[in-house]
């Protein structure tokens, strides 16, 4: 009988007791304190809707479909994008506890924001995703690291949208030299073949999730690779998206 108690005392006490803000350290019950969930996470940022790169105030153009220039001369093969806010500090920190730290509990807030705010821009169930997938990890990282920071947001974010998850849906075939060693076009020959499905696609709109984009090769390879094989639209989810130079 203990024994089956156990995980559900665990779970109770996880909710009851207070952690430490992953900023500040400061006792609160949710990954961030409420001082730097405003300080920080509260930014009004205005980005395109395509890639999700923030703009400059005096472009915003009083619609809803806005896409910077670089989406409108050479459109990339994703439909949409979603972040929460750019890849600078002290919200970097988040990303590397995440993905180094198996600070797990910041994957989760990541996912209720990101569904929060996929919620306030679609407001027909219809518009959201029929599968989401997480952006792949090589066999051996994954070994590495004994999880996919990628997968622990699509779950929950899955959940929170009342859509499918799917972690098998799209393998990496190819054991890519780490993106963050590379420049743009370095990055995208380095993802260009890297992936394949596993499961029919045909007609269905897919979101991906991600920690983070940087140049967006990767997700632009697997926007490729799906709309190969007939997705219908691909929308990415992701935390953190670092601003074009």
């Amino acid at each position: 009988m203990a024994r089956d108690l156990h995980p559900l005392s665990s779970r109770v006490l996880q909710v009851a007791l207070p952690n430490l803000c992953a900023l500040c350290g400061n006792l609160s019950h949710n990954a961030l304190c409420d001082g730097c969930d405003d300080a920080y996470w509260n930014e009004p940022r205005l980005r395109c809707t395509v890639c999700a790169v923030p703009l400059a105030a005096s472009r915003w153009a009083a619609r809803a479909h806005y896409r910077c220039a670089d989406c409108v001369t050479a459109p990339p093969p994703f439909d949409a994008s979603f972040a929460l806010a750019d890849y600078r500090a002290p919200l970097d920190t988040l990303a590397v506890g995440l993905k180094f730290r198996a600070r797990l509990r910041l994957a989760r807030d990541f996912a209720q924001r990101l569904a929060r705010l996929a919620q306030d821009s679609w407001r027909e169930p219809r518009e959201w995703p029929d599968v989401i997938a997480p952006v792949p990890l090589a066999q051996r990282r994954l070994v590495e690291r004994g999880y996919n920071q990628a997968w622990q947001i699509a779950k929950p974010l899955a959940r929170a949208l009342g859509v499918r998850s799917d972690a098998t849906l799209i393998a990496r075939t190819l054991d890519t030299a780490p993106q963050s060693r590379l420049d743009l076009d370095a990055r995208r020959r380095n993802v260009g073949r890297a992936f394949r499905l596993a499961h029919p696609v045909r007609g269905l709109h897919i979101g991906i999730v991600d920690d983070v984009m940087t140049s967006g090769a990767t997700l632009e390879a697997l926007a490729h690779t799906l709309k190969a094989a007939g997705a219908r639209r691909v929308t990415n989810f992701v935390a953190l998206r670092t601003p074009k130079n």
